[in-house]
């Protein structure tokens, strides 16, 4: 599929936002661009020139649990793919790595794409755990999973998230490279795309382009202001 943005709008925008929004980035962005709204907004990006995600998924089909939606469900809708395990899930919900690898085995069986989320701590890092973590995620999330190929990782270091800090390029190389070595070594799955994520912005998109290692980018609260996304979209995936 070549390079990748993904859009992650988190809690940010109202239906008014959201429908100038969607009239300034329709003719700018293509199939390239996974942007994932707030779900009750889901259907206002719905049979665009883009792709259409969620921002995370119940680990049921169906049942009795309000407030959740089911990977049947948002495929029944044209949803193509999940976040699963973004930081702010792990941190604020608790989410355990048994929960998460159980979403994304769901969402497979339910034709829905995976974008899984792992990351680092600030204190992990100060501690020299960066590798450990990443290992330690990576093992349990995709624990008795087989189609790789339906699957992206977006390396978030946790205190990148809205923090304005990122790693240097040298460290986001390093860990994009790591990344697809622990899912060669422990799956023998050598094309796993992976996408960095954490505090992304027109200022250093730049930058971040000329990672050769890099598949994608995961941009946050940058990516609900459209020409700010815009300019990081043409950035990152011009040719």
């Amino acid at each position: 599929m070549g390079r990748f943005v993904i859009a992650n709008h988190k809690m940010y925008m109202t239906s008014s936002d959201v429908k100038k929004y969607l009239s300034r980035i329709n003719k700018e962005v293509n199939r390239q661009v996974i942007i994932c709204p707030t779900s009750i907004y889901i259907p206002y990006f719905l049979k665009q020139k883009f792709k259409v995600g969620i921002q995370n998924v119940f680990y049921e089909n169906e049942g009795a649990y309000t407030g959740e939606i089911s990977p049947r469900q948002i495929k029944s809708m044209g949803v193509s793919c999940a976040i699963v395990g973004h930081s702010e899930r792990r941190k604020n919900f608790l989410e355990t790595n048994s929960e998460i690898n159980q979403k994304i085995d769901l969402c497979l069986k339910n034709n829905v794409n995976v974008i899984l989320c792992i990351g680092e701590t600030a204190e992990e890092k100060k501690k020299g755990l960066t590798e450990e973590v990443l290992e330690k995620e990576i093992k349990e999330d995709l624990k008795g999973i087989k189609d790789f190929g339906s699957i992206l990782i977006a390396y978030e270091p946790m205190w990148a998230i809205g923090s304005g800090e990122t790693p240097s390029m040298k460290e986001i190389d390093i860990y994009t490279r790591y990344i697809k070595q622990i899912v060669k070594k422990y799956y023998d799955y050598k094309d796993m795309k992976v996408a960095y994520g954490g505090s992304i912005t027109p200022d250093n998109i730049e930058e971040i382009s000329k990672i050769e290692s890099l598949d994608g980018i995961l941009v946050g609260k940058a990516s609900t202001n459209p020409d700010e996304f815009i300019k990081i979209t043409k950035s990152f995936l011009k040719d």
